[in-house]
């Protein structure tokens, strides 16, 4: 029991044994958790004069930020206000245009925007730089996707203040070297000043050739953000699965629109496309793990609570072997899974 209130009374975990993401580098160190958080043990030791109710050996295991995906995490509507051409498994018969009332057409589709984080909308259409201001306003992401939008287009949206790519290379013009599309965004040179730009990457060996990975990783590598574009499917076994309306066929890793051979999400959880990226690219552990926690916190302005293990950060993490599989989540200290291999 503990001397004062709140998070003064919880017990303190100290995690030994384990090797720990933190400032881009995997330190050696231990990691302790009070009430949710991230401890100073310095200021445990020193100020408040405590050591640990209870350590917990990790076994060398990695601890690295909670995975964040962006397009499963919190509510990112993504559609109807979209390209046709550029529709994917979107039906047609509901795609949607704000030609008419601009942000009040986006108002009279979802409703009320509260606990929205991002909207993805395809800067050609008519008025989208309105709704992309009005959407900002409100502190609310804007991605580009699902889009023939050329170059210019794509940065006149961010100049409006998009700041995401929905899943990079898939859904898009493809790059050409006279207009590269949406994809010249990652080295545009009309940018505002300290706009950054982040972009979502379907790595589950699928979606992106590696090349793809390379080429988009080594161009803007700061702006990195992996997706898994996951449909309930996921975890599912193959076979024919729901998707909203739709029925979705999945064999493998690959989920099919059933019938045709278009794409209709992905079924690979977050651990694979951290380990095809870093497989992919050649790029370091900590980069990798950094690509799914610390950028798409940073894109969604949460980097002091969220994909971090800071002092004070909220303690969300993820314990990973040596070959980066998931052993266990802890969400704010708290055990919620645990591979079977990991309890014997």
């Amino acid at each position: 029991m503990r001397d004062g209130k709140g998070a003064a009374w919880s017990p303190v975990l100290q995690f030994t044994n384990c090797r720990i993401l933190r400032g881009r580098k995997l330190l050696r160190d231990d990691l302790w958790v009070r009430g949710g958080r991230i401890l100073d043990p310095e200021r445990l030791f020193f100020e408040e004069r405590l050591v640990a109710d209870e350590q917990r050996d990790c076994g060398g295991c990695i601890l690295a930020p909670g995975f964040i995906d962006v397009q499963i995490n919190g509510v990112h509507l993504e559609g109807p206000f979209i390209s046709r051409e550029k529709r994917g498994a979107h039906p047609e018969a509901h795609l949607r245009s704000f030609e008419a009332n601009a942000f009040h057409d986006v108002l009279a589709t979802y409703g009320p925007l509260d606990n929205v984080r991002i909207v993805t909308l395809a800067p050609e259409l008519g008025r989208s730089h309105e709704v992309i201001r009005a959407l900002t306003a409100r502190g609310i992401c804007v991605s580009l996707g699902h889009s023939v939008a050329d170059l210019r287009a794509a940065e006149e949206a961010v100049q409006s203040g998009a700041t995401f790519i929905t899943h990079l290379f898939n859904a898009m013009l493809p790059f050409h070297h006279r207009d590269p599309g949406i994809v010249g965004l990652l080295t545009s040179d009309r940018l505002p000043p300290g706009r950054h730009i982040f972009y979502g990457m379907i790595s589950d060996g699928m979606h992106t050739n590696p090349a793809a990975l390379r080429i988009a990783h080594r161009a803007h590598p700061q702006g990195l953000v992996l997706v898994t574009d996951a449909v309930p499917a996921l975890g599912l076994g193959n076979g024919r699965h729901t998707l909203g309306q739709q029925k979705v066929e999945v064999n493998g890793l690959t989920a099919y629109v059933a019938g045709t051979k278009t794409l209709s999400g992905s079924i690979a959880p977050m651990d694979v496309c951290v380990r095809h990226f870093l497989q992919a690219t050649g790029c370091s552990v900590e980069s990798a793990l950094e690509a799914a926690s610390l950028h798409p916190a940073q894109l969604l302005g949460l980097e002091k609570r969220k994909g971090t293990l800071d002092f004070g950060a909220d303690a969300d993490f993820v314990v990973l072997d040596d070959s980066l599989h998931v052993r266990a989540t802890y969400i704010s200290g708290e055990l919620v899974w645990q591979a079977e291999e990991a309890k014997q």
